[in-house]
């Protein structure tokens, strides 16, 4: 499984990799308006690079009118004043480049703000020549919205505009009209943007909602969802056949990878990261082909929602590897801004296991700002929510606020984080659980992450060897990582009973490497909640 080892074969920097992703209002207030900024990511890379890993990737920095915090771009060619100017960017990605790593924006091509310069043209008027820049279209026969397609945020997916007397197309919310990307000047416009940032020196980017930029030419409705229940949110009403996730997808993917690659020298590769929320035989063919290659990494997103259940998990990983196409890089995530933290799910003690399995499966992963310190769930009071998405649909557990509170750097007054009250409250436990305490803490879930990517990045077997599930106990994952010189087992202890580690035939443990259990002598199995690397050897 994982295909033939290698360690001969140049590769480009990801492959080995890890990204360490930073929700720039959340990590370091510069100026005291208790929101995060540019200079204050500047002034805080010394956490990101004592960690070690290989690139950032910045949630939105373009102006907006955060109506979606960042995710409605007003435009796409400056940085928001409340994070600071291009200058300020400048003066971060030469200081990210001067401590050797990448930095990667994000795109948000399906859709601008409605405050969008291009927005306000098509909006004017019917004859406007940008007017096919976006979705309008004539009320259905009884007034209501041309078909039956719903927000991701809830409600219909349509707008109806007074001026014009016509509806325009928002997959999320009304301030985040969708671009027609079957228009050849959208195209040529976003493709600008793109060489923009590249010409001004990223790494890449991680596109948003890729899989979304595509309609069906003619707009049908999408089908009902027969397993519908008004707890799943109204996005759910309907299967998205439609309205996104269109053949014609592979040539925007496509014509983004040819950019990309006009960049890239060696060692200086450009990287496209797709968010992309689809079915696994779907996912993978994003990855395009030999002759008409796809973004390097279509994000998967199965550890955000997966069972924790070692066979499920082991048939999860394994069905994943065994579908790649040739040539095709795995990855993984634990965590974003959209997801409910990882430590919260499972509990301190297994998000310590997710950690280690996270950074010891075969491809890139993707780390989410917080997970290193084991931050749960947070509380947030009604009155201090801010997510669009929980305001709009109230009580369903759809908030993503608790994943996005501001990063904790030490016991001072608001962690640290700002001089004034922080746009969303802290982690509850900010006092105790935050970087300075876990600094001086040998046993904590900040320096467990510190070993777990410092071994990674020495261990060829771990960042870029072949992968294997391996036979098992109950509640335990166990499988290998190995080059042609090195092997490694790593036995995930799920369950909160004692288990046996299975040898492999033909082995012996050489010497354990880490524990998720710093300070537990190894005495040949596996403690309750424990995670093993060991070093195997002929027997």
């Amino acid at each position: 499984m994982g295909g033939a080892f290698a360690e001969d074969v140049e590769r480009p920097w990801w492959e080995p990799g890890v990204i360490y992703q930073i929700y720039p209002r959340s990590f370091q207030d510069s100026n005291g308006d208790g929101i995060g900024d540019l200079e204050g990511i500047r002034r805080r890379l010394d956490h990101v690079a004592s960690l070690g890993v290989d690139a950032i990737w910045l949630s939105p920095i373009f102006p907006s009118p955060m109506a979606d915090f960042g995710y409605d771009v007003a435009d796409y060619r400056d940085v928001a004043g409340m994070f600071g100017d291009l200058a300020a960017f400048d003066a971060l990605l030469a200081e990210v480049h001067r401590r050797g790593l990448k930095l990667l924006l994000d795109l948000v091509p399906n859709h601008s703000s409605t405050e969008h310069p291009w927005f306000i043209e098509s909006r004017s008027s019917r004859d406007n020549p940008k007017r096919d820049w976006y979705f309008w279209r004539d009320p259905a026969p009884d007034g209501g919205p041309p078909n039956n397609w719903t927000s991701d945020m809830g409600g219909s997916a349509w707008e109806f505009d007074v001026e014009t007397r016509q509806y325009y197309l928002h997959t999320f919310l009304k301030e985040q009209a969708d671009l027609n990307w079957r228009n050849p000047a959208v195209n040529a416009a976003m493709t600008d943007v793109v060489r923009f940032w590249f010409d001004r020196g990223i790494d890449g980017f991680r596109i948003d909602v890729l899989w979304h930029c595509i309609k069906a030419d003619d707009l049908r409705d999408n089908p009902p969802n027969p397993a519908f229940t008004p707890e799943m949110g109204e996005k759910l009403k309907v299967l998205q056949h439609n309205s996104a996730n269109q053949p014609e997808i592979h040539d925007i993917a496509a014509a983004f990878r040819a950019l990309a690659d006009q960049y890239g020298a060696k060692g200086q590769e450009r990287l496209l990261v797709g968010e992309i929320f689809l079915p696994l035989d779907q996912l993978m063919t994003y990855y395009g082909s030999a002759e008409k290659p796809g973004v390097h990494l279509p994000f998967n997103f199965q550890l955000l929602e997966a069972r924790w259940d070692a066979a499920a998990l082991a048939k999860l990983i394994a069905d994943y590897e065994a579908a790649l196409p040739p040539g095709g890089w795995p990855n993984w995530v634990f965590g974003s801004h959209d997801a409910p933290r990882i430590a919260g799910r499972l509990g301190e003690a297994q998000a310590r296991v997710a950690a280690m399995l996270l950074l010891t499966l075969r491809g890139t992963p993707t780390l989410y700002q917080g997970d290193e310190l084991g931050i749960g769930k947070v509380t947030i009071p009604p009155d201090r929510i801010r997510d669009p998405q929980d305001l709009r649909q109230p009580g369903l557990g759809l908030g993503r606020d608790g994943a996005r509170t501001p990063m904790p750097w030490d016991d001072s007054a608001h962690a640290g984080f700002s001089t004034t009250e922080p746009w969303l409250p802290l982690n509850d436990d900010w006092s105790m659980r935050n970087v300075a305490a876990q600094d001086e803490d040998r046993n904590s879930m900040l320096n467990l992450y510190r070993r777990l990517l410092a071994l990674r990045r020495s261990h060829a077997a771990l960042n870029v060897g072949d992968f294997a599930v391996l036979p098992s106990d109950p509640e335990v994952l166990q499988y290998e990582r190995h080059t042609e010189t090195e092997r490694l087992l790593i036995a995930l202890n799920l369950g909160t009973q004692p288990r046996r580690i299975q040898i492999p035939a033909g082995t012996r443990i050489a010497e354990p490497l880490v524990s998720t259990i710093v300070t537990r002598h190894f005495d040949g199995g596996l403690a309750a909640n424990e995670g093993l690397v060991l070093r195997m050897e002929p027997r």
